[in-house]
């Protein structure tokens, strides 16, 4: 009975104990003195970098190096570069280039408290920019600075005049809205470079006479740019006008995350590329391999895309990150941007019409020619795309295609020269 009446007297004193020091706990209060460090042009401020493609530097079981560089003519410009050890990717950021270049609504600080001094220091993030770190292949893809720094300084030049130019036609006078298109027509009439793109584009055209008739209707067939005089299929539908060479270096996620042993998830990613990555490991060589990831990301980019537009479809791209160089592309591709007031749903989702549907779809479907060597199986891309069977072959029809049988297995070649199915014609009825 002792015992026990023992262990319920310290049980009590423990409960009491611990309401004392939750109270003084609770009533805790601090003096804190705040003090806020200005950036030093002769020390680097905190960075802060993510990885778009998916790499977590804290998972990798490899140490993972980090180095910082600053212009020396430009301070304010810095680039940072994540290697993790035994990868052949590095992480490449700046704050002068890609989204970092476009304008800063918000800035940046990190806040750090030391409880022994009782110190909060604010401090602000390296030119108030956060770096968004590109996965990049040593020895690929790298232009000279020089070059590089005077398209950057060209491109952010550009987009201040557009900027201005926006503001002029939203806000000004009725006369400085007319000045301004009249400059703008001018300048677009003068420019050097756009008479000399025309002066090759009409030097480059045939005229096949033949096919003078059939005009209207390949131009209605919403498809991406094509050759129809082409003899090899890879000719048919150039890649490199569909995939640009500036866009490479935004559309290697899946080569990485292949290289650093990661799994495509089949939830973020559709099934048409989760069903291919393995190709990425058995290929040798090391400009194919590039190649292909990038098709099988560009495809994955649009898909997602088209997810995020649509009503039932968005919450499968809900986590499904798109540079923003890519998104501005495709808003300008696929939506109809006739009319500003009406390029909206009621969910504040870009407008899809039939038509831009289309085109988008047969974007898809060249890439996936491309990805499988230009003999496709469709089932899993017309998952993907939510789209039946009968629809997707005749897409496929559509671009020039044909659907071969073999062991109950439906494939997709393409012969070339291209040649379009001819358009069924309704009879009127009497």
């Amino acid at each position: 009975m002792a015992d026990a009446h023992e262990q319920e007297e310290n049980a009590y004193q423990q409960s009491e104990t611990k309401k004392k020091h939750h109270k003084k706990h609770k009533k805790r209060k601090l003096d804190v003195k705040m003090e806020i460090v200005p950036e030093n042009p002769e020390k680097v401020a905190p960075l802060v970098g993510y990885f778009p493609s998916g790499f977590d530097p804290l998972k990798s079981e490899d140490e993972v190096g980090v180095r910082v560089f600053r212009n020396k003519t430009k301070p304010n410009r810095m680039q940072l570069v994540v290697s993790p050890n035994g990868s052949k990717v590095d992480f490449v950021g700046s704050n002068h280039s890609g989204e970092a270049a476009a304008a800063q609504l918000c800035t940046y600080a990190l806040g750090v408290f030391d409880k022994d001094t009782q110190t909060l220091k604010i401090v602000p993030i390296a030119s108030n920019k956060i770096f968004r770190l590109e996965p990049r292949v040593p020895g690929v893809d790298h232009l000279d600075e020089d070059i590089q720094e005077v398209n950057e300084d060209a491109a952010a030049a550009q987009e201040k005049a557009n900027q201005m130019n926006n503001l002029t036609l939203t806000y000004a006078t009725k006369a400085a809205k007319n000045k301004a298109k009249k400059a703008a027509a001018l300048k677009q009439k003068e420019e050097p470079s756009a008479q000399e793109d025309l002066k090759n584009k009409l030097e480059g055209i045939v005229i096949n006479k033949e096919a003078i008739g059939s005009v209207e209707v390949s131009t209605g067939r919403n498809i991406p740019p094509h050759d129809t005089t082409a003899t090899t299929p890879e000719n048919a539908y150039p890649l490199g006008k569909i995939i640009y060479e500036g866009e490479l270096k935004y559309v290697l996620e899946v080569l990485v995350l292949v290289e650093s042993g990661y799994k495509i998830e089949a939830s973020v990613y559709p099934s048409f590329v989760c069903n291919r990555a393995h190709k990425l490991q058995e290929i040798q060589d090391e400009k194919q391999k590039k190649k292909l990831a990038c098709i099988l990301a560009y495809i994955a980019q649009l898909v997602k895309f088209k997810d995020k537009q649509s009503i039932g479809h968005a919450d499968s791209a809900k986590n499904f990150s798109i540079p923003e160089i890519l998104y501005k592309k495709f808003v300008g591709l696929f939506t109809d941007s006739s009319s500003q007031q009406n390029r909206f749903n009621d969910f504040g989702r870009h407008k899809l019409s039939v038509e831009k549907t289309n085109l988008l779809v047969s974007y898809v479907l060249v890439l996936t020619l491309f990805a499988d060597g230009f003999r496709t199986d469709p089932s899993d891309i017309a998952r993907d795309l939510k789209m039946g069977t009968m629809s997707i072959r005749e897409h496929y029809k559509n671009l020039g295609c044909k659907i071969e049988q073999q062991n109950k297995v439906s494939f997709v070649t393409l012969p070339v020269p291209l040649q379009f199915p001819r358009p069924r014609l309704k009879r009127r009825q009497r």
